[in-house]
């Protein structure tokens, strides 16, 4: 069998693809930084959670700080590249908002005093991005949009 299309969406999938480490990303993001909190909100068992938030920090999306000498005890930070993961839980929280829930259990208000609608745009002009305006090119070598080339 040949291996698997070569693909980011995989790769990011293998750091935090699982439930749990999503929902770390969304404490971390709404200022819960230290692991009972997050036990309390996730319902994840301790060491699911442990596990979670050592592959997270080893990935390099968050990182640990101590806040206590003693007991030495840490929290745990965004790092740039996890800052980078808010937009996806916000699209995520967009979809399940629209097709999972009866109403919204938390709404985002944008500072402009709106409810916050996340859309995907184009860095270089502004438009918004959607399936008609976007061409895929195939980088991978051997690769086509379809699957592998064939020979």
């Amino acid at each position: 069998m040949k291996d698997p299309r070569p693909c980011s969406i995989a790769d990011s999938l293998a750091v935090v693809g699982e439930k749990h480490s999503l929902l770390v990303l969304r404490e971390v993001f709404l200022g819960v930084r230290r692991f009972d909190a997050m036990v309390r909100n996730i319902g994840a068992p301790r060491d699911i959670l442990a596990a979670r938030l050592r592959r997270l920090v080893e990935a390099g999306v968050l990182e640990k700080v101590p806040y206590s000498e003693r007991p030495r005890r840490f929290e745990y930070r965004p790092t740039q590249a996890g800052w980078e993961l808010e937009p996806v839980l916000l699209m995520l929280m967009k979809w399940g908002d629209r097709h999972l829930a009866e109403r919204p259990p938390v709404v985002l208000e944008h500072s402009c005093g709106a409810e916050l609608e996340p859309v995907v745009v184009c860095g270089a002009c502004g438009e918004r991005a959607s399936r008609d305006t976007l061409t895929h090119r195939v980088e991978a070598p051997g690769w086509t949009t379809t699957g592998p080339e064939a020979g």
